[in-house]
């Protein structure tokens, strides 16, 4: 299939209101597919299930399900999109009117980060805010084909339920990989603005920060992971931005609820929400002024059956032997995304917040990280 018809079957589904979702994986040029083929909103609470999910904030809600047994799956690889679907997709942008406004609560609430965090309430809180804009563009599939352009380093996709909502984003960050037992991870804290080299200076907040969430996810795991390994702290470049990363691996205990038991550990890490995690969670639901949904939420592959073969060569008669099948579960956390409703894109931007915190440098954050997902609309 040319990726020109697997775009047209997207925009099908869309136009008959069936659920899908359309993905890449980050540095890959293959798109997935998963074309729901009824408008059911499939649940679970157990994540034992094979297809494709989209969890949201608290995980205590709905985490909605595109069922493998229930959806054509296709796929397509594609170097590039051609430059005249790119073209089709600018739209006005009309900013917020409000923005004075917007930056006023936002200071005030990192404020009020600030000072629950010296009376000891957590370490810290990852708080965010909610900005509308106005689009003359509302197709999500000439927005997509944007997104895949603009950003070939971040698992790009979006996700569509005529009964839920209409998503898109661009994330740079893991929330877990695990291939049959063996699993892994990444901590990613600490934001600057990319200036045409990933040799910057760290301050001691950014770093601290990222060793608060490497601290996190290792403790959490350790009583689920055997040979866990952490890597040293890199560099890396997601989209205008660079952030600290830390990899973090080890075999997953032989358990039937091994991955619920992760999921519940590692979700949402303090990259999202805070250290230690249910105060700081509550915190965000509590004084957070809009509800987060599937924003900081985590999405992807589940359970995926995949058969692999040992010897590359498919004419090798004796390939069969070496073939084996392994189940997948690719998962990422739900950031630089944004929901489509009707002409009104909602955009999600976020930071961390520590004791050093400046609450004037924190809106200077998210509007930089707000660029992101206004790029793919201008």
């Amino acid at each position: 299939m040319n990726p020109s018809d697997l775009f047209q079957k997207l925009q099908d589904q869309f136009a008959n209101k069936l659920p899908f979702v359309a993905y890449r994986n980050p540095n890959e040029s293959i798109i997935k597919t998963f074309l729901q083929q009824d408008n059911t909103v499939y649940k679970t609470t157990d994540f034992s299930e094979s297809g494709y999910i989209f969890s949201p904030f608290n995980i205590e809600e709905t985490s909605v399900l595109i069922p493998v047994e229930k959806s054509l799956i296709l796929e397509f690889e594609s170097e590039t999109i051609e430059e005249s679907s790119i073209n089709s997709c600018a739209s006005e942008v009309i900013e917020i009117s409000d923005i004075t406004v917007v930056k006023q609560n936002h200071i005030a609430l990192v404020e009020m980060g600030i000072k629950a965090i010296h009376k000891g309430t957590f370490e810290k809180v990852v708080l965010s805010r909610q900005e509308s804009v106005t689009i003359s563009e509302t197709n999500p599939i000439k927005i997509y084909k944007r997104l895949l352009e603009t950003y070939p380093t971040a698992y790009v996709y979006v996700w569509f339920h005529p009964k839920v909502g209409l998503w898109l984003g661009a994330t740079p960050e893991t929330l877990l990989h695990i291939e049959n037992n063996q699993f892994s991870t990444m901590a990613l804290a600490g934001t600057q603005v990319y200036k045409n080299t990933i040799d910057v200076v760290w301050k001691d907040k950014e770093l601290e920060e990222q060793q608060i969430v490497t601290n996190f996810i290792v403790s959490n795991l350790e009583s689920q992971l055997q040979d866990l390994k952490v890597s040293e702290v890199e560099t890396v470049r997601a989209g205008n931005l660079v952030h600290l990363k830390t990899h973090i691996s080890g075999r997953v205990n032989s358990n039937p609820s091994s991955l619920k038991n992760i999921l519940k550990k590692l979700h949402p890490t303090p990259a999202v929400c805070g250290m230690p995690k249910e105060e700081a969670k509550q915190f965000i639901l509590e004084n957070e002024p809009y509800k987060r949904d599937f924003y900081t939420g985590f999405l992807g592959e589940l359970n995926i059956k995949k058969s692999i073969s040992r010897n590359p060569n498919r004419r090798n008669v004796e390939n069969n032997a070496y073939t084996r099948i392994k189940t997948v579960s690719n998962l990422f956390v739900n950031l630089r995304c944004m929901q489509i409703q009707n002409t009104e894109a909602l955009l999600y931007i976020g930071g961390g917040i520590t004791k050093d915190s400046n609450p004037n440098l924190e809106w200077e954050e998210t509007i930089a990280k707000s660029v992101t997902m206004k790029k793919v609309l201008q």
